[in-house]
């Protein structure tokens, strides 16, 4: 038990010394707090959005957005985090000789916002080992897909439900699990099935498992995780209800 004769000076180094133990354990929990999060996204930002209305209707708790990041200028993303008082940030890798130099910019950018979260919300970019390892356990991802499942290099956007249907599965679905070094190989940490209906297209099969997986999972998972519930050992979430 603490003293309550403990300096303020002891009682960081004990905490710290916890805290280190527990990684050397294997054991990552996020304690609840407000969670300073950077969103990353490529596109159109709904998934971007989910999470804005997850807040508003204060399904989400201690979760504040304090960053959006986009690879792509255009990105309809930018104006959804600007209409909600966000700072927006384009990092191009058209705007840099080498992907070395994009990389290093989009560490900074990321870096800047002493994010405790970091949220791929359709970000079309491979992410640098060197952010992963800082951010170990830190990183989301939302995937269209149940994973293991049409995951892995290649399978992104309208390529996961063209591969789904040129295979005939029944049940379909979306996966949100925290990044590695890998590709969507990280620990899962929630998924949502969705049913493929016969005369489904790629473009109708795309927006279902939005609306009925995307949209409610990635919430859910920032909310679990941003009231301490979710742990990570061994490669493995946990969660406490």
């Amino acid at each position: 038990m603490q003293s309550a004769r403990s300096s303020p000076a002891e009682r960081k180094r004990s905490c710290a010394e916890r805290a280190g133990t527990a990684r050397a354990q294997g054991y990552d929990k996020m304690e609840k707090k407000m969670l300073r999060t950077v969103v990353c996204v490529s596109g159109g930002g709904t998934n971007l959005q989910a999470i804005l209305d997850g807040i508003e209707r204060k399904e989400i708790a201690n979760v504040q957005i304090v960053r959006v990041i986009s690879n792509n200028r255009n990105a309809y993303a930018l104006e959804r985090a600007r209409n909600a008082g966000i700072e927006a940030v384009c990092v191009s890798p058209r705007d840099y000789a080498d992907r070395a130099g994009f990389n290093r910019a989009l560490i900074q950018k990321t870096d800047e916002a002493s994010p405790d979260l970091i949220v791929l919300a359709g970000f079309l970019v491979v992410i640098p080992p060197e952010l992963i390892r800082r951010y170990e356990n830190r990183i989301v991802n939302i995937h269209p897909s149940l994973i293991p499942s049409f995951c892995g290099t290649g399978y992104y956007g309208l390529k996961v439900h063209e591969a789904v249907l040129k295979r005939g599965v029944k049940v379909t679905g979306a996966t949100v699990h925290f990044v590695d070094e890998g590709t969507d190989t990280g620990p899962i940490i929630l998924q949502k099935p969705v049913a493929v209906r016969q005369d489904d297209t790629p473009q109708t099969l795309q927006r279902r498992v939005m609306e009925e997986a995307e949209w409610i999972i990635l919430p859910k998972a920032l909310d679990l995780i941003a009231g301490g519930r979710v742990t990570v050992v061994n490669g493995r979430v946990t969660i406490t209800e």
